[in-house]
Order: structure tokens, then sequence, then C-alpha cells
């Protein structure tokens, strides 16, 4: 891993007084008698070349007819220089701010390509504070702060632990990145409800079968679907929020998913956005491996979700699959993956945790949109 890799950014910073005074210099005037040429005082001559005094237009063009070039080289040199002096400032405030890098999940950031990767060194660390600044979008860590301190009032816990801000922001901030590059119509519920038949049916495909046309299925109805590496520390795995009043996002990883989950919590996003669309402010923080919360919306989802994917009048068939070719056969009937069965058993206590775990399948396919 290497030191944090920048562009040419020079610590000296240098004023169009620096070109006129080797220019004047050239002519061997004086400044008393560039004044007299320019028309201006001397002191706003001798304020020019010590860059205290800011470069106007009019003055370029007076430079322009005494000294030559164009007015457009003497307004750009004053650019630069004021730009220089703005990243001079901001520098050193970068320096000040990498105490906020500790509560950031950077290695994780890191892995998933959205910093680049260094070393964690204090020579690095002003780097670092400046990508992460652009990463979240904010202008400092204030900002930061406060904006996802405002966000936090709208998270929608499933489990008690979801309390790592920046880890949780973090991954949010990620698929609203990947959720940029979207361009499909606005949301359709009636399409969104279609869709969502016709994906279940695709639970018993495997990945590289099923993800293309579930991707533009989701499109279609105007829904955002992104997968996003996990980061442990939010302890979340997937999320469904309004990005805007006509964009739905469906946000998931893979992490840690056998397919039995990945559908699970594909449905139970999909039901936060049918059945809890007046609440576009709401972000639904959801680990379906936590699925005790009291939370009446929650709950909802919950059954939303089960019922989807094994109708209620199939449940009571459930009690009596004891054997993997019941559970095959149950599977076959009701459309969907012998996995979805078997976590489903599971979950309800009707057989062991450590049974049948072989009819389930694990999802390694590319966290991209």
């Amino acid at each position: 891993m290497s030191d944090l890799a920048v562009s040419f950014a020079p610590d000296w910073v240098s004023p169009p007084g620096d070109t006129i005074l080797d220019l004047i210099e050239e002519k061997e005037w004086t400044q008393d008698e560039l004044a007299t040429r320019l028309g201006v005082s001397a002191k706003l001559v001798n304020q020019l070349i010590k860059g205290k005094a800011a470069l106007s237009q009019d003055t370029a063009l007076k430079l322009e007819r005494v000294l030559g070039s164009t007015a457009a080289f003497w307004i750009s040199r004053e650019a630069l220089y004021r730009e220089q002096l703005s990243r001079a400032e901001s520098k050193a405030k970068l320096g000040q701010w990498t105490s906020w890098l500790d509560c950031l999940p950077l290695k994780e950031l890191m892995s998933s390509g959205a910093i680049e990767k260094c070393r964690i060194v204090e020579k690095n660390k002003p780097g670092l504070v400046e990508q992460c600044l652009k990463f979240f979008g904010v202008a400092s860590p204030d900002e930061w702060t406060d904006h996802y301190s405002g966000m936090q009032v709208a998270f929608r816990r499933s489990r008690e632990d979801q309390s790592d801000i920046a880890a949780i922001s973090s991954w949010l901030r990620m698929g609203e990145i990947e959720a940029e590059q979207f361009s499909g119509p606005k949301y359709d519920r009636d399409k969104f409800e279609k869709a969502l038949i016709e994906i279940r049916s695709l639970t018993t495909k495997s990945p590289k079968d099923f993800e293309p046309r579930m991707r533009s299925l989701f499109t279609d109805a105007g829904v955002a679907f992104v997968l996003v590496p996990a980061i442990p520390r939010s302890h979340v795995s997937g999320v469904a929020r309004w990005l805007n009043p006509h964009r739905p996002l469906i946000q998931m990883s893979l992490y840690g998913k056998t397919n039995d989950k990945f559908w699970f919590t594909l449905f139970h996003e999909s039901a936060h956005i049918l059945l809890h669309a007046n609440e576009k402010k709401s972000v639904y923080l959801d680990d379906p491996s936590k699925r005790n919360n009291e939370d009446p919306k929650e709950i909802e989802a919950n059954d939303w979700a089960g019922n989807f994917m094994i109708p209620k009048q199939y449940s009571h068939a459930l009690a009596g699959l004891k054997t993997r070719d019941a559970v095959q056969i149950f599977a076959r009937q009701i459309g969907v993956h012998p996995g979805i069965v078997v976590g489903r058993l599971q979950h309800d206590g009707l057989i062991e945790v450590s049974w049948m775990n072989d009819l389930k399948q694990s999802f390694r396919f590319a966290e991209t949109n």
C-alpha cells in the first residue's frame, strides 16, 4: 500500500505581482514609473506586487497595454493566485480536522474503492480528510455532522446496535453515489407490484440468470436497486428509502448472504416501498438476522415478505416438511427456491437451524450497479 497520491500542489503561493515585478525589472522601471504609466497610485502598484490588492478587470486591461500579454492572462493569473491562497488555507484546516477520521470506517471505504488506498499515517491524514469530504459531498466535518445527525432522526432501525452513524452514513453514501447513475423513469407502483411477482419466480434461478432480469424489472418500475459492499460496523444489510418524491432506492449488501436471507431482505425492503410510501423521509435500516423488532412497520414488512414468498394458504403445510425431498417438492409446487423454504422452517422453529442448509445457495455475484 503506497502513500496517498495527490495532484501537484506547491507550498508557495505566487501573486500576479511577481510577474509584474519581473517585467518592470527587465524594463528597469521603478514602481512609481509603472504607476504613472498605468494611471494608478504608487500604493496600489505596491499592493498588487505584494498580493495585498486584488487585480481588477480594469487594471488587467491597463497591464495589457503597458506590460503586454492579454487582459485574460492577467485575470487568469489573479484567479490562480486566489485559488492557491484558498487551497493553502484549506490545507491548514485539513490538518486540524484529522481527528474526524478516527470515527470513519477508512479501511472499508478504501477496500470498496470509495477513497484511495493508502497508509493511515499522520502525513497522509490531511489528504484522507479531503477525500472523505469529497466522498460525503460536504465542505467540512461540521457539515457532515449536521447532515447525518439530521438524517439520523429519519433512521428506523431493526436492531438496537445500529448506532454507528459514521459506518451507517458511509454505507448509505456509497448507495447514493451508485444510485446517481440511475436513469430510469419515475416510480410506478403498478409496474413495481407486477415486477415483484416476476422477481419471485426468479428465485429458482442462479444469480447470473436472475440478476440482469431483476435489475431490468426494477428499472422499468422506476426503482433504483444497488448492491454495495457491506460495512460490518453499520449492522445493516438492507435499506429502503426515497431519494426524492419520485425515486425509491433499495440498497443491499451480500454480506453473509445465503439466498433465503437475500430474498427475504429484498422483499422486506420492497414492502417498505409499497406499504410505507407516505413516509418518504424515513430511512429503513434492516438486518434480516434480527427479526424480533417491535416497530409496527418492521413487523408489517416482515409479514408481507414472508407471506409473499410463501403465501398464507400454503403455510399450514410447513410443519409437515421434515425431509429434503418433501421440502423440494413443496418448493416446486409454490414456485420458489427450496432454500427459501428451509429458511422459513428454521425461522419458525419447525426444524433445527443446522438442518438442510445444503439446500440453500450462497450468492457471490459482483456488487456493482
